[in-house]
């Protein structure tokens, strides 16, 4: 039976991204893993994912896993697509107003 796990801890920033790979004793929890990466700028990080599924930092890792550290939204994704809805519907009543 192995006694260590290999972990993959991911970051991703505009125009970049990081991807270290760790080697962890099973048992090992999600804390750990981004400990041992090493990511230093983590005021930015709104929440976990293990493959893009939300969990704690006491989540117990297995060998594989891809952790994820997740960005906050700049834009709430509703006030965005209202405001492109709001800008097609501009354009296509100046269109209406010109061919009449």
């Amino acid at each position: 039976m192995a006694t260590t796990i290999r972990v993959e801890v991911v970051a991703a920033w505009p125009h970049r991204c990081e991807r270290k790979v760790v080697e962890l004793p099973v048992g090992a929890h999600l804390e750990d893993a981004v400990a041992a990466a090493g990511f230093t700028v983590l005021e930015d990080v709104a929440g976990v994912a293990v493959f893009g599924q939300r969990v704690t930092m006491h989540h117990v890792l297995v060998d594989g896993d891809r952790v994820e550290l997740l960005r906050g939204l700049k834009v709430d994704p509703k006030a965005a697509r209202r405001a492109r809805a709001q800008v097609q519907r501009d354009a296509a009543r100046k269109e209406l107003r010109t061919l009449r």
